[in-house]
């Protein structure tokens, strides 16, 4: 009897052992990521996620991830925050207050994590269908206590070397402005190569700087499929032997939650899934490659109800026009890709990537 108790036991204790030492593997496994692409669905939290596969007649992208965790997003100054301090915390690690881009709450500037990983040899990227001057891609390159301070950010664009590839819009802060500057022309003279559409790019050119349109860019399906297409472009350019940082912004599905559009919110989703899935598609060919998919913030407190009550409809309900503090996701693919579970606060997300790499 005691012999049987005894082997039991140590069943027991080798089962205990070596579950800890698979999930020691896990958590501190030896693979790191050589590329990292980043995608933020600005706006977004689980019910716009499940508002695109109420509309798709295909499972989404999003369901091919199976890491996935949830995001804390209130900002240093407000229990809600904004797309500046959301994006700020982000792509620095630091919180910030509402309305401030690329430094903490002292305003003092803080390194972004593309800056860090460009001074570790890693070339960079940023695309957005707004702005590239609006405040979440603004907040990876841009310093400013001030995100509507578009010509101020614009010249942080131009003058940054730590940035080798970008594509938006925003035109006009950068060649119509209050102080006659150029700084297209400018950017020209520094090496960059400079376009108004995709069409016809030469992927292998060093320093692609495309501004597809003076505003922002038309809503999807208008554009086409211009942010996958921008997506796809910018794995091609920035593919090298030292890696590579890329973040891709789904800018309008926070438009269209202002707006408490629904059905421009579905074309928005159906279009930033297109784009995850040119992501993904890359790193299942090249196994180096961390793809992360988050957001900063939720926007128009979104509900799907059936109004009637008899569990045979479902509409779309915003419950505000402006932003509110629920908990984003946070999904994840690649090597690393299991740190990124659980509850986190968004300033994690940088902290996690620099530590894995």
């Amino acid at each position: 009897m005691k012999k049987h108790l005894y082997l039991l036991a140590l069943s027991i204790v080798t089962s205990l052992l070596l579950t800890s030492c698979n999930n020691n593997n896990i958590s501190n496994s030896t693979d790191k990521p050589q590329n990292v692409i980043l995608l933020i669905g600005d706006g977004m939290s689980t019910t716009q996620i499940c508002s695109a596969m109420l509309a798709m007649d295909k499972n989404t992208i999003f369901e091919q991830f199976s890491v996935s965790g949830l995001v804390k997003t209130r900002s240093k100054s407000h229990k809600i925050t904004d797309s500046a301090a959301g994006g700020t915390a982000i792509a620095t690690g630091h919180k910030t207050n509402n309305g401030m881009i690329g430094m903490n709450s002292d305003s003092i500037p803080v390194p972004s994590i593309l800056e860090i990983l460009s001074d570790q040899g890693l070339k960079t990227g940023v695309i957005a269908t707004s702005y590239i001057t609006h405040a979440t891609p603004a907040s990876f390159v841009a310093k400013n206590i001030n995100r509507n301070k578009y010509e101020e950010i614009a010249n942080d664009f131009a003058n940054c070397e730590k940035v080798d590839l970008l594509i938006g819009g925003g035109r006009k802060h950068f060649n119509k402005r209050s102080d006659s500057l150029n700084l297209i022309e400018k950017m020209q003279n520094n090496g960059w190569h400079y376009y108004d559409t995709l069409i016809n790019i030469d992927s292998n050119l060093e320093k692609i700087f495309i501004l597809a349109d003076e505003n922002h860019l038309p809503a999807y399906p208008q554009r086409g499929n211009f942010l996958p297409e921008a997506t796809s472009l910018a794995l091609k350019n920035l593919e090298n032997k030292n890696g590579f940082f890329l973040m891709v912004e789904g800018s309008q599905i926070d438009f269209a939650c202002h707006n408490n559009d629904s059905t421009y919110l579905v074309n928005e989703m159906i279009d930033f899934d297109n784009t995850i899935k040119v992501a993904l598609d890359y790193a299942k060919v090249n196994k180096n490659t961390l793809v992360i998919v988050t957001a900063d913030h939720e926007t128009g407190g979104l509900s799907i109800v059936d109004p009637e009550g008899r569990y045979t409809k479902t509409d779309l309900h915003f419950s505000t026009g402006s932003h509110s503090p629920l908990l984003v996701p946070i999904f994840a693919f690649g090597p690393g890709a299991n740190n990124f579970t659980g509850i986190m606060d968004n300033t994690d997300i940088m902290k996690k990537i620099i530590s894995i790499m």
